[in-house]
């Protein structure tokens, strides 16, 4: 007995010695070398196939009188019965009862096909095989009431319909058929039915029954693929004029539905066969202008082969500008962030010259914004914007849009984060090319006060000493020492302009300041030193001219 010590107490009372789980040795393989007689899978085969026993098949049976018959029919249907009561709700079982009471009873078979239609009528395979049954016995008027209650019952189901339409049209009872097609349509189904109707009456060359069905066809299912049937009909006949009256009704009910390019080309492909080749580029055209970019691919390559077949030189153009118009759509369509195509896209534009759709790209690009308010985001984006106002300015000739432009731009920079000189100095530019000097000393000094840089500073100064405003440059030139003091630039061309000026006690004070801040390096210092001694720097450059000359005489000398 194992002691208390080697129990588990999660095992009961067994101790562990008696539930570890004892795997096998592995078996040492003594010989390794092949065996003399090899067994292969196909002498394996053969072997179970020669020594499998016969299958025991049962007897034969073979009924001689009524008495046995009898039996027969009473014990299969005691089976069919049983299994029914077990598995009511299988209809394979109800049909092979059926079936087989069609060999034995057929008012029996009726009544089980009755009983399996009380049982699941939504079935629609039971009146499948009812009706055959019934037709194949020749049974028409029982197939008619059948079918009758099969459409009545579940008139969704279009095969019943096709079925019960093919027997009539079998029978060569065409009005009983087209009585029923009709029964059909009050059910508005889907479009194979209609079209189903439609070649019904085209076989029997009823082509006004089937214009008129057509028309039900197009009011039932306003699509583009029923219109352009419709149309193909009617061409097909050989009326061209009710075929156009056709695809203008579709144009104007469809022109804006998603599968509308499928009808232009459609329509301008049938104005092209009629010969009507500008009716067709008006088409082109007028769907080009109306169906968005991202759905008119098709479209765009059927008008460019049209061009190229029908068109003078100019057309073509107009074509190929037309597909590499639907090229950048897609591609600011799939990434609007992408500056590079809408330059591009604006390039083509301004190529073909229509100043709405410059405009309209131009307005749709720069609302764009970049998503994080990072300088190194809007350096690209900020371009747009220039070449707008420089389009308006420049192209256009609309002075006040160029103004509008730059104010708008301004305002959607976020000066507190960052800034672009080259955007306040061009508004400047422009109103001072405008003679509006007011105008632009207004944007110089809100570009001072918002965000102030050492290249509009420059700028400005550099705008005022043109115009002979010292004093002005004086208020600009301390206003950019106050904002930046340690600049050496500067300093030196603060001192520089009174130099200009003669104003030797201004230059002078001024680098003296510049020497007393405690940030500046040596360059202030070394200029100051040149205007206080000029006589000091002049001496050195007169020796090294002196010693220049000697030597070029010497050599003059020596090669004489």
């Amino acid at each position: 007995m194992s002691s208390a010590k080697d129990a588990d107490p999660s095992l009961g009372c067994l101790p562990r010695k008696d539930t570890e789980v004892k795997l096998p040795r592995p078996t040492r393989v003594k010989n390794k070398t092949p065996a003399p007689i090899q067994i292969t899978a196909e002498q394996i085969l053969r072997d179970s196939r020669e020594r499998q026993e016969a299958e025991i098949r049962p007897p034969k049976q073979k009924i001689t009188d009524s008495t046995e018959l009898a039996d027969y029919r009473l014990r299969k249907r005691k089976e069919f019965e049983d299994l029914i009561r077990r598995v009511r709700w299988n209809v394979s079982v109800w049909i092979k009862y059926a079936q087989w009471e069609e060999s034995q009873d057929f008012n029996r078979a009726r009544s089980v096909w009755e009983r399996a239609l009380e049982v699941d009528y939504r079935n629609h395979i039971l009146w499948l095989k009812y009706a055959e049954v019934e037709m194949k016995n020749k049974f028409i008027n029982h197939a008619r009431n059948v079918w009758d209650r099969a459409v009545t019952l579940l008139p969704r189901v279009d095969q019943l319909w096709y079925k019960c339409i093919h027997m009539e049209e079998m029978l060569g009872n065409v009005a009983g058929a087209r009585q029923i097609f009709e029964r059909w349509m009050i059910w508005m189904p889907d479009q194979q039915g209609w079209l189903s109707y439609i070649k019904f009456e085209l076989r029997y060359n009823e082509i006004e029954r089937a214009r008129g069905i057509f028309e039900r066809f197009v009011q039932c299912h306003p699509k583009v693929s029923a219109w352009i049937r419709y149309a193909k009909f009617e061409m097909k006949n050989g009326e061209v004029a009710r075929s156009r009256n056709v695809y203008e009704r579709a144009v104007e009910k469809l022109a804006d539905d998603e599968e509308a390019e499928q009808l232009f080309v459609a329509f301008a492909e049938f104005e092209e066969r009629c010969k009507e080749t500008e009716r067709a580029r008006c088409i082109y055209k007028f769907a080009l202008d109306h169906i968005p970019k991202g759905r008119a691919e098709d479209l765009y390559r059927k008008f460019v082969a049209f061009e190229k077949q029908y068109g003078d030189k100019e057309g073509i153009e107009d074509a190929i500008v037309g597909k590499r118009r639907f090229q950048y759509e897609d591609e600011v369509r799939k990434n609007p962030l992408n500056y590079d195509s809408w330059f591009d896209y604006i390039r083509l534009e301004e190529s073909v010259g229509n100043k709405e759709r410059i405009r309209e790209v131009y307005e749709r690009a720069i609302a764009n914004v970049p998503p994080a308010e990072e300088k190194r985001y809007w350096q690209r984006y900020i371009y747009l914007w220039i070449n707008y106002a420089l389009y308006e300015e420049l192209d256009a000739g609309v002075i006040e849009r160029p103004r509008d432009v730059y104010r708008e731009c301004l305002n959607l920079i976020p000066h507190k984060k960052f800034s672009f000189a080259k955007i306040w100095l061009l508004a400047a530019q422009f109103e001072i090319r405008q003679l509006n000097l007011a105008g632009a000393r207004q944007i110089l000094g809100n570009a001072i006060g918002k965000a102030p840089k050492d290249k509009i500073f420059k700028k400005y100064i550099e705008i005022e000493l043109q115009l002979g405003n010292i004093d002005r440059c004086r208020k600009l030139y301390e206003k950019y020492l106050e904002w930046t003091p340690e600049n050496c630039y500067a300093w030196s061309k603060y001192a520089e302009l009174e130099r200009s000026l003669a104003e030797t006690d201004r230059a002078r004070a001024i680098f003296e300041l510049a020497i007393a801040q405690p940030a500046l390096d040596m360059p202030e210092l070394e200029e100051y030193i040149d205007y206080i001694f000029p006589e000091e720097t002049q001496a050195p450059n007169l020796r090294i001219l002196e010693a220049a000359y000697a030597w070029k005489k010497q050599k003059l000398s020596i090669d004489d």
